[in-house]
Protein backbone atom coordinates (compact mmCIF):
# COMPACT_ATOMS: atom_id res chain seq x y z
CA UNK A 1 0.00 0.00 0.00
CA UNK A 2 1.37 3.44 -0.91
CA UNK A 3 1.88 6.24 1.58
CA UNK A 4 -1.09 8.13 0.12
CA UNK A 5 -3.37 5.10 0.45
CA UNK A 6 -2.17 4.52 4.00
CA UNK A 7 -2.86 8.14 4.93
CA UNK A 8 -6.30 8.00 3.29
CA UNK A 9 -7.12 4.93 5.39
CA UNK A 10 -5.92 6.72 8.52
CA UNK A 11 -8.00 9.79 7.65
CA UNK A 12 -11.05 7.57 7.21
CA UNK A 13 -10.52 5.96 10.63
CA UNK A 14 -9.91 9.30 12.32
CA UNK A 15 -12.99 10.74 10.64
CA UNK A 16 -15.15 7.93 12.01
CA UNK A 17 -13.63 8.38 15.46
CA UNK A 18 -14.24 12.14 15.40
CA UNK A 19 -17.81 11.68 14.20
CA UNK A 20 -18.50 9.18 17.00
CA UNK A 21 -17.05 11.56 19.59
CA UNK A 22 -19.26 14.35 18.23
CA UNK A 23 -22.32 12.13 18.44
CA UNK A 24 -21.42 11.12 22.00
CA UNK A 25 -21.30 14.79 22.97
CA UNK A 26 -24.60 15.42 21.21
CA UNK A 27 -26.24 12.49 23.00
CA UNK A 28 -24.84 13.66 26.32
CA UNK A 29 -26.18 17.17 25.76
CA UNK A 30 -29.67 15.86 25.17
CA UNK A 31 -29.75 14.24 28.60
CA UNK A 32 -28.46 17.18 30.63
CA UNK A 33 -28.32 17.73 33.56
CA UNK A 34 -27.79 13.96 33.86
CA UNK A 35 -24.15 13.26 33.06
CA UNK A 36 -23.03 16.88 33.41
CA UNK A 37 -19.82 15.64 35.03
CA UNK A 38 -18.88 13.98 31.72
CA UNK A 39 -19.34 17.03 29.48
CA UNK A 40 -15.79 18.40 29.70
CA UNK A 41 -14.09 15.03 29.17
CA UNK A 42 -16.33 14.29 26.20
CA UNK A 43 -15.81 17.76 24.71
CA UNK A 44 -12.04 17.36 25.07
CA UNK A 45 -12.27 14.01 23.27
CA UNK A 46 -14.16 15.73 20.44
CA UNK A 47 -11.54 18.50 20.25
CA UNK A 48 -8.65 16.04 20.28
CA UNK A 49 -10.29 13.80 17.67
CA UNK A 50 -10.85 16.68 15.25
CA UNK A 51 -7.35 18.05 15.86
CA UNK A 52 -5.87 14.65 14.96
CA UNK A 53 -8.12 14.43 11.91
CA UNK A 54 -7.16 17.91 10.69
CA UNK A 55 -3.45 17.18 11.19
CA UNK A 56 -3.70 13.93 9.23
CA UNK A 57 -5.65 15.66 6.44
CA UNK A 58 -2.92 18.30 6.21
CA UNK A 59 -0.29 15.56 6.07
CA UNK A 60 -2.20 13.82 3.28
CA UNK A 61 -2.63 17.08 1.34
CA UNK A 62 1.08 17.84 1.63
CA UNK A 63 1.98 14.36 0.39
CA UNK A 64 -0.46 14.58 -2.51
CA UNK A 65 0.81 18.05 -3.45
CA UNK A 66 4.43 16.86 -3.38
CA UNK A 67 3.67 13.93 -5.66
Amino acid sequence: MSDVETLKAEVKKLSAKAMQAKMDLHDLSEELPVGVENVMATAERVRDSYAALNAKRAELKALETAA
